[in-house]
């Protein structure tokens, strides 16, 4: 890990981690890891084999052997794999986003998920977007992001992303939806949701994805020297 540079990107629901993480990764030409979509993928996992998840057990199980692979388009669009079968839009949904923060709250299977993420860690570099990236799963990376926005901008957000999808919701229904998830995230015993003392915290509150892939890749600049 210590000689393949590593930028983690961590922060709550709807702060813009995970479209930031993509154009950044694109940009620097580094491999991705989108960890909330693992913990997405095990909850789906588990929901397909009728297992309940609180099962902290059977969902460590799962979180260790499914098969799971990342890929894409010719255009760039992410295609995501589930034991050989396209879940790319089923991940995507709110209910998808609520059971993995359930099943994120399980020490089990995040212990299951930490090696299996380390090894996205390839050269020419990694982007790693999620919850606990900078404190816990690449504690030694060179460059951290701490991504935060106003409860109401996140929620705003995740509207229009759905609106645009054709998927029903209301700001109301979201704003409490993610409350609820950033309870869960920021009290969970292990791993909570916290920025690491060594990391540049952005509010993204009011600003482009533009403008803040650009600070990042600042950032990056400045510390890698690239």
């Amino acid at each position: 890990m210590a000689a393949i540079p590593v930028m983690t990107i961590d922060g709550p629901s709807g702060s813009g981690k995970g479209t930031v993480s993509r154009v950044a990764a694109r940009k620097l030409g580094w491999a991705l890891l989108d960890s909330g979509a693992l913990y997405r993928l095990v909850a789906l996992a588990g929901r397909r084999a009728g297992v309940d998840l609180s099962d902290a057990a059977r969902l460590a199980n799962l979180a260790q052997n499914v098969a799971i692979r990342f890929d894409s388009t010719p255009e760039g669009e992410e295609i995501v794999w589930l034991g050989g079968q396209e879940v790319t839009h089923e991940i995507r949904t709110e209910v998808a986003g609520n059971d993995a923060s359930k099943v994120a709250a399980l020490p089990p299977v995040r212990a299951a998920l930490l090696e299996r993420q380390r090894r996205f860690a390839v050269a020419p570099g990694l982007v790693a977007d999620g919850r606990d990236m900078g404190t816990v799963v690449f504690p030694g990376a060179q460059v951290k992001i701490f991504l935060t926005a106003s409860a109401e901008e996140r929620a705003a957000r995740r509207y229009k992303q759905l609106k645009e999808k054709g998927v029903a919701a209301t700001l109301a229904a979201l704003s409490k939806e993610i409350a609820e998830r950033d309870e869960r995230d920021t009290t969970r015993t292990i791993s909570p949701l916290v920025a690491s003392e060594d990391a540049v915290l952005l509010d993204t509150t009011g600003m482009s994805i533009e403008a803040v892939v650009e600070r990042i890749l600042s950032v990056a600049r400045e510390r890698l020297s690239i």
